[in-house]
């Protein structure tokens, strides 16, 4: 299949070959403005859609696919059923990357950077199209695009194809790795959005007093007055969250904050005071409503999405991040939502931007506030469009004290762990080690009864492993006044131990490295499972948790027990 574009006029496609990268250049040759609906880079027929395993991304951070071109499946959430991200019909989309696996040869097609456009890869059981779309966008008489590059490759070690796609990625986006890599607790898991100030202050002597080394205290949702309102509070948090803040810092934490940048609430001000800084409906009938095209949003729904176009809202994000850094003093943001401010639904302000460069634009806004020395975490948001505006990502759904959360988690993240230290760092959200009181609410809406969430040892140090393999991020999400001592020790070990992600030999996910330190050992099924690894070399080797000696050996053969892992330290 040929390079071919759709559009309503004469527009010439030029090709750009370099190695193993591809550009495609885009001429109107009309004299009158064209619209572009989409490009079609290149495609192909099958020979049997049956034999061909995948895993393709997903356009926002909560999806991804597996399976076969015949029988495709979302690990997670779809972007077409959960948020309505149109596709071609008879076809099934994945985004910006495409692994195939032919039976040991590996092909890789991805699109290696996204200024502008995001990249499809629709599939059938008969064929495959490589697409960008191109969002009906006009081109002036003359005008020249120079579209988004694109890579092919092929291999039998898929680590090393994923590398290569990481270093072009970084390198087409000048992306810089943060100094540090952030640790400290987080507010949601313990108390969701009914937290107070007494709740973060608590916890953060509790951090100081037993776990100094979770440095950062992250406010989660809970604290502003609606959502979109971020400089104002709720009567939990009077008089505001800058004092706040100070008395974190005075009892030996570093204040961080949660924001939804890109999405506002009905009852908020900022929408009643400024309803034309956010994207419109297209019959001009005021701004659009997230329900009535996406996902309305899981609180306070439904949601109005900000226009990153509109110069207003742009000095309206840098004015709370510079106010959140300057007065506040914070210097790490967890932004969530951010997949709102790149949907491609609605009218923008400027006509002439797609929906990543208003994104974009966006997080610009974002970065000038909060300075370029704060670490910005993308959360929710859109995976290829965030690439070199944030330090951090969130690479998996939210955390859940259940055993199937913990076994869903480690395949997303597990999928993504080549991204970490190339692309940002990895976020694999909180680490939850400890049972909980759950409140159980009856049919009048009262409480009705608790319940205790029924974890075993077994299975939280499963999710306590998959998380020292991401190599990214550790925010513990329990209640650090009740913590118990065996949990304390297991952070502490988690906060030591991050940086580098481990490294798979194949999809399965049995087993893993981190280089010459660590291997890891997984078992999801509901059977014990014995695990065989052959070494390079001979190792001393011992229990990381409990640094009991396992002897020495260049061969590693254990019977890993249901729901759990193990973890050994190569020495």
């Amino acid at each position: 299949m040929q390079p071919s574009v759709t559009a309503d006029g004469n527009v010439r496609i030029e090709m750009e070959k370099n190695g193993n990268f591809y550009r495609l250049r885009l001429h109107n040759r009309s004299e009158k403005s064209v619209t572009v609906k989409e490009v079609v880079y290149c495609g192909g027929d099958w020979q049997d859609a049956q034999q061909l395993h995948f895993y393709g991304e997903g356009y926002t951070m909560l999806s991804q696919y597996e399976g076969t071109p015949d029988i495709p499946q979302a690990i997670s959430y779809s972007d077409a059923v959960h948020y309505h991200l149109p596709q071609e019909q008879g076809f099934f989309t994945v985004y910006n990357l495409l692994l195939l696996n032919t039976g040991g040869q590996y092909l890789l097609f991805a699109f290696s950077s996204c200024h502008r456009f995001s990249g499809e890869f629709r599939l059938n059981v008969k064929q495959m199209k490589v697409v960008l779309n191109c969002e009906n966008l006009a081109m002036a008489p003359g005008e020249t695009w120079l579209l988004e590059e694109f890579m092919m490759l092929q291999g039998k070690d898929k680590n090393a194809l994923l590398e290569q796609l990481a270093e072009r990625l970084a390198h087409n986006h000048g992306v810089k790795m943060p100094p540090e890599q952030p640790t400290g607790w987080c507010s949601w898991y313990c108390f969701g959005p009914q937290v107070t100030k007494d709740n973060i202050l608590e916890n953060t002597e509790a951090v100081q007093r037993e776990l100094p080394e979770l440095s950062y205290i992250q406010i989660d949702d809970g604290y502003q007055a609606f959502m979109g309102d971020w400089l104002e509070v709720n009567e939990q948090f009077r008089p505001d969250v800058k004092t706040l803040c100070q008395m974190i810092r005075e009892k030996g934490g570093r204040p961080a904050i949660w924001v939804a940048p890109f999405i506002a609430e009905q009852d908020s001000r900022l929408l009643r005071e400024h309803p034309d800084w956010f994207v419109q409906r297209e019959d001009n009938n005021g701004p659009l409503r997230s329900d009535e095209v996406t996902f309305g949003g899981w609180r306070h729904g439904p949601w109005y999405m900000l226009d990153g176009t509109h110069p207003g809202a742009r000095e309206y994000l840098t004015k709370v991040f510079r106010t959140m850094r300057q007065e506040w003093g914070c210097t790490y943001f967890k932004l969530d939502a951010n997949t709102w401010g790149a949907f491609p639904f609605g009218r923008r302000f400027d006509s002439s931007k797609t929906s990543v460069e208003a994104y974009r634009m966006g997080m610009k806004a974002i970065r000038e506030g909060a300075g370029d020395d704060s670490f910005l975490l993308g959360c929710n948001a859109p995976m290829w469009p965030s690439i070199g505006t944030v330090d951090g990502m969130r690479v998996t759904d939210d955390v859940k004290r259940s055993w199937e959360k913990f076994r869903s988690l480690s395949k997303q993240q597990f999928y993504r762990n080549w991204q970490h230290g190339k692309l940002w760092v990895n976020d694999p959200d909180c680490a939850v080690l400890e049972n909980k009181k759950i409140q159980v609410v009856g049919p009048d809406g009262k409480i009705d009864r608790q319940e205790s969430t029924t974890i075993t040892q077994e299975e939280f140090l499963f999710h306590a492993a998959v998380l020292l393999a991401s190599g990214g991020m550790i925010l513990s999400g329990d209640d650090m006044i009740e913590l118990q001592e065996e949990t304390k020790k297991w952070l502490k070990l988690l906060v030591q131990h991050t940086g580098e992600a481990a490294i798979f030999s194949d999809e399965t996910f049995t087993y893993a490295r981190t280089g010459d330190r660590l291997l890891f050992l997984f078992n999801t099924e509901n059977i014990p499972q014995t695990v065989q690894v052959q070494l390079e070399k001979t190792f001393h080797m011992r229990d990381f948790w409990t640094e009991k000696p396992l002897g020495t050996s260049d061969t590693v053969r254990e019977e890993v027990p249901p729901h759990s892992a193990r973890v050994i330290a190569l020495l």
